[in-house]
């Protein structure tokens, strides 16, 4: 087995050990404590191996027996944890005892909305949406991981690269443990929203003249000699917070596989993190086959694309440049997982315009839902593959919405106050204080809709 191939521990790995990091690269085996932002030996990136669940008589858990404590683990029962990360305590970090630090994040809805499926042309989509975690992205679920191990190791401080999301994460969750946090942003470039959450929880913040690539580059040299706990996605025990998004669908759809989950695309740490869950879920006998995984990228964003295009050939890097910032990323760093991940589900990766995730964006807050930019290219993707005839409109399709509509409010006054060329632009009316102003205004809009 290779060295990145394995799903678990084995009987006679690591003796006494109940997780290690072990490195992609050369398999380098590092306890589950250590700090190290990379492998000491090679620099590869390092991933957790559990050992894999037991019951109380030290034999294999059963798929059963294993649905059934995470059911009963679920907010809702007397014995429950309020958290959706930690209800999967078992197969994300089994030994964190009281070290947990949890807002409560997770427990996120699964949508159905007629009109964002109609527009999609996919009767079978549903909306995972992340925006409702604490700070309003998926970020929290890795964050709540990332720092418990923080506070397991005793970290002096941590820190991370950021187009926003992750910044305000860390900063929260970072302001909860009582560690202080660094965090590194492209200067200008970050949505107004997340910088005021970061701003808000009291975060060092670092206004890099430069993009994220430049700011993850930076950030992890800092890491490295100056000892600051590294708190991006490419830390392992992110990724093990991160793959509870998976975990969660598959408990809400009764463990019954969609065939298509859709998302997001910028640094692939998500990307990453979905394969990881479906190898471990399958290996369990959660579930008895794969969905397809499919990443989608902002077109001015897009080198995994391009080399998924071409077979992933050749490793790509691009200037990025879109209107939505949380995948503004030109150099992903989670790049080789993210292709085992497509590899294994049979996967496809694809790219948007910036007018098509604009175009999903207004379906998804139009049916009273929401998302920031980024979250939309997961729906553009969807009716970009039914267009092309991969999804069919009975497929079950789970598209995941990562961040909450207040994320960027600039763009949406922007859209609806600023932009004299955009058709669905819902501009506030000022009246005079008048009761038939009311009714004109009423009047208008009821005649508006006959005409569409």
């Amino acid at each position: 087995m290779a060295a990145n191939d394995s799903i678990f521990l084995g009987a006679n790995e690591a003796p006494g050990q109940q997780s290690v990091q072990r490195c992609d690269a050369c398999g380098h085996d590092l306890p589950e404590l250590d700090a190290s932002p990379a492998c000491p030996r090679c620099g590869g990136l390092l991933a957790i191996i559990h050992r894999a669940p037991v019951d109380s008589m030290g034999a294999p858990s059963t798929p059963a027996a294993l649905q059934h404590a995470f059911a009963q683990h679920c907010c809702a029962r007397p014995s429950g944890h309020a958290s959706g990360v930690w209800r999967f305590e078992q197969v994300v970090m089994p030994t964190a005892g009281h070290a947990v630090t949890s807002h409560p994040e997770g427990n996120t809805p699964l949508m159905a909305r007629p009109r964002v499926s109609a527009w999609a042309g996919c009767d079978g989509l549903l909306l995972k949406h992340e925006g409702y975690n604490p700070t309003g992205s998926f970020k929290d679920r890795g964050m709540t991981v990332g720092t418990t191990q923080a506070v397991r190791t005793k970290a002096t401080a941590v820190a991370c690269a950021s187009t926003g999301n992750t910044s305000a994460s860390l900063a929260s969750y970072a302001a909860q443990a009582g560690i202080p946090g660094l965090v590194f942003v492209p200067a200008g470039k970050v949505a107004l929203g997340k910088m005021a959450q970061t701003l808000a929880y009291g975060a060092t913040t670092l206004l890099v003249r430069g993009d994220f690539d430049e700011c993850l580059r930076l950030v992890q040299r800092a890491s490295k000699e100056l000892g600051i706990y590294l708190l991006n996605s490419i830390n392992p025990w992110r990724v093990e917070g991160q793959k509870t998004i998976v975990l969660e669908i598959l408990q809400q759809l009764g463990w019954d596989v969609p065939e298509f989950i859709v998302l997001p695309a910028g640094n692939l740490g998500n990307t990453a993190a979905f394969g990881k869950a479906l190898r471990e879920a399958h290996a369990l006998g959660l579930i008895a086959r794969m969905p397809r995984i499919v990443s989608v990228q902002a077109a001015g964003a897009a080198p995994f694309a391009k080399a998924f295009r071409e077979g992933f050939a050749t490793r790509y890097s691009v200037q990025a440049e879109t209107i939505a910032t949380a995948i503004r990323i030109g150099d992903p760093a989670s790049w080789d997982r993210a292709v085992r991940t497509i590899r294994d589900t049979d996967g496809i990766v694809l790219s948007v315009t910036d007018d098509e995730i604009i175009d999903a964006k207004v379906q998804i807050d139009a049916a009273g839902v929401g998302c920031e930019p980024a979250s939309a290219a997961s729906v553009a993707g969807v009716k970009q593959l039914v267009r092309n005839g991969v999804i069919k409109s009975g497929d079950r399709v789970v598209a995941v919405l990562t961040g909450h509509v207040l994320k960027d409010p600039g763009m949406l006054v922007e859209l609806h106050q600023q932009r004299d060329d955009f058709a669905l632009a819902n501009r506030p009316v000022e009246i005079e204080a008048s009761v038939q102003a009311v009714a004109d205004v009423i009047a208008r809009r009821a005649a508006t809709t006959e005409r569409a």
